[in-house]
């Protein structure tokens, strides 16, 4: 059963490792190797989390790359249910 309005995973990256390190936003983004900028969209729900930037929170904050991407997909998934009619369709599966 998917989640009911998951958070962005930017919400989640501000609220479990920059908030309790009390990192500021230029720290953590020195720490992660990629501008203010892109970490600052990301926090604020402009960008998702790429592979690349989920290898770089694994190194940097912990949790495996596959999991910083599994909070993004699950994320996009409930947007997109949110979305999209599928009642028009029919399975063609056996």
């Amino acid at each position: 059963m998917g989640m009911h309005n998951p958070p962005h995973p930017g919400e989640i990256i501000r609220d479990m490792c920059i908030d309790p390190l009390n990192l500021a936003v230029t720290e953590a983004a020195e720490s992660l190797g990629v501008t203010r900028k892109t970490l600052s969209m990301l926090l604020n729900g402009k960008s998702g989390i790429s592979p690349e930037m989920a290898l770089r929170l694994s190194k940097v904050f912990g949790r495996t790359p596959e999991g910083w991407l599994r909070l993004q997909l699950q994320y996009d998934l409930w947007k997109a249910k949110q979305k999209v009619n599928l009642n028009h369709l029919k399975s063609i599966a056996a």
